[in-house]
């Protein structure tokens, strides 16, 4: 399974279900997308971990960093059955401007694998332009995002709709691994 997320993921999004998945004895790989910082010019630093570890966050607060194993241009369909993108605030704006992201999840979705989101993560998909005529879930804020990218959103913890899994909140982590657990066994 590749873990798409970026600086931003939301803490317990993204280590709950990864660690659900391993305890399946699934094989996950946090996919991050290739290092890219700010021009010079904005004045920006950034720390050298960044150049391998993207930053998890709990509520907006940043709580510390986790390491990632490939960059988002080092992945291919094949290489996974499902991909899972986590939310928070930050994380999903950084995805949805990288160009290898929405490609991979462009192509993936194509497949016919499992694309799994919670929370703020839905977004991405509508960027990359896979929400029509699809039900789906997300966080209240982006439901409007949602709609507007030609989905049905229903205010539910899960909605599971052909290969796509989408959920709403971080109170639903636990049900929402059950239910990506549900659909692999299923295949």
């Amino acid at each position: 399974m590749a873990v798409i997320a970026a600086d931003g993921f939301e803490e317990i999004e993204l280590l709950g279900p990864v660690w659900y998945f391993k305890q399946l004895g699934a094989k996950v790989d946090i996919v991050a997308p290739k290092y890219n910082p700010a021009p010079e010019r904005y004045g920006l630093t950034y720390p050298e971990m960044a150049k391998t570890h993207i930053m998890a966050i709990q509520y907006l607060q940043p709580v510390g960093w986790i390491k990632f194993d490939r960059t988002a241009d080092q992945i291919k369909v094949s290489d996974y059955d499902a991909v899972f993108i986590p939310g928070g605030a930050w994380n999903p704006d950084n995805l949805r401007n990288d160009k290898d992201v929405i490609k991979f999840i462009q192509d993936f979705n194509k497949s016919g694998k499992l694309i799994a989101a919670i929370c703020h993560a839905p977004v991405v998909l509508a960027s990359a332009d896979i929400l029509k005529g699809k039900k789906l879930t997300g966080y209240w804020n982006i439901q409007v995002d949602l709609k507007n990218a030609g989905g049905t959103v229903l205010e539910q913890p899960v909605v599971t709709d052909g290969n796509l899994i989408t959920s709403r909140h971080p109170i639903d982590v636990a049900e929402f691994s059950r239910a990506v657990e549900t659909w692999l066994v299923k295949k």
